[in-house]
């Protein structure tokens, strides 16, 4: 496809409407990551053990409990619910990166609200991860082609959850009392990344009339992979900082989603060379920036230094 045909095409269509409700989700996630945070780290001090191990079922019902954190589940679900629609109007590959927008909305409301100044380091990785994935959803928009979704790719996305799922699991029993916050990170991204891979292959085979048993397997899958990534997330919030685990989430969960998206969906099979070696470069930079935050992040200088949560408002 031609430069100037895809950018025709990525502002003609109904990418441009997709893109936006993404958009609005991405205000909904980064104001219920900071309230959600804040109740689970309520929680963590009064009830926690203090061993970072995973919350407890009992530390769970406690959140219940608190309006922050159900206000915040609450604007979690309308982000989930635009990011959905926003999938039935453009492709995977452009609507999911979008969040990152989260991030910096984020990191704002974090700062005021922890009484704590990002520093330049940090300033910078939030840039590396914004500028690599803004540089992604640009080509994405412009070639970026959806396809009808036959059974037998939705089979493989679900063979390869089934796999990550194991693995997730085994590693969370044997290490759960040694993992860090990256690991609650990465490991509710990646489960997210396919909660909206499946989403946009059943909402894609229900617009083509193909809903049958594989569809609805696909749909419980969906809701399995959304349950235990909502719980890792809950987990990262009560030993990371808000905008740490939504840097992770903004950029682990669109490119396991973009990865599948490229080699199950074939979403980028009309994109040329130089646009893939520019998605792998800028994918590059992204992750670069998440792990700069989360070594220069002040607040894991300041757990570090006096072994703390900093005061919240």
């Amino acid at each position: 496809m031609p430069f100037a045909d895809g950018i025709a095409e990525a502002f003609s269509g109904s990418a441009p409407i997709g893109i936006l409700i993404a958009v609005v989700g991405a205000v909904f996630l980064s104001l219920g990551a900071q309230l959600q945070h804040r109740g689970v780290v309520t929680v963590e001090e009064r009830h926690g053990t203090g061993e970072k191990s995973g919350l407890s079922g009992g530390q769970l019902v406690r959140l219940l409990a608190r309006p922050s954190w159900v206000t915040g589940t609450v604007m979690l679900g309308l982000a989930i619910a635009l990011q959905l629609t926003a999938l039935g109007f453009a492709p995977l590959i452009v609507v999911q990166p979008i969040g990152i927008v989260a991030l910096v909305l984020t990191s704002i409301l974090n700062a005021r609200v922890s009484r704590m100044k990002l520093s330049r380091f940090a300033i910078g990785a939030i840039v590396m991860c914004v500028a690599g994935i803004g540089v992604f959803v640009t080509v994405a928009a412009f070639f970026a082609k959806e396809h009808i979704i036959r059974e037998t790719q939705l089979i493989i996305i679900l063979g390869i959850l089934g796999w990550v799922l194991l693995l997730l699991g085994a590693a969370f029993v044997f290490f759960r009392k040694r993992v860090g916050a990256m690991f609650y990170i990465v490991a509710g991204g990646v489960l997210y990344g396919f909660v909206a891979s499946i989403a946009k292959v059943v909402i894609n085979r229900i617009l083509n009339n193909n809903l049958d048993w594989v569809t609805v397997v696909g749909a419980i899958c969906l809701l399995l992979a959304m349950a235990l990534g909502f719980y890792f997330v809950q987990t990262a919030y009560s030993v990371g900082a808000p905008d740490l685990v939504i840097a992770g989430l903004t950029v682990v969960d669109p490119l396991v989603a973009v990865a599948i998206g490229i080699f199950v969906l074939g979403e980028a099979s009309a994109t040329p060379v130089w646009a893939l070696v520019v998605w792998a470069v800028a994918g590059g930079v992204a992750i670069f920036g998440v792990f700069r935050l989360a070594k220069y992040h002040p607040q894991t200088h300041h757990r570090e230094e006096t072994g703390e949560q900093p005061t919240l408002r």
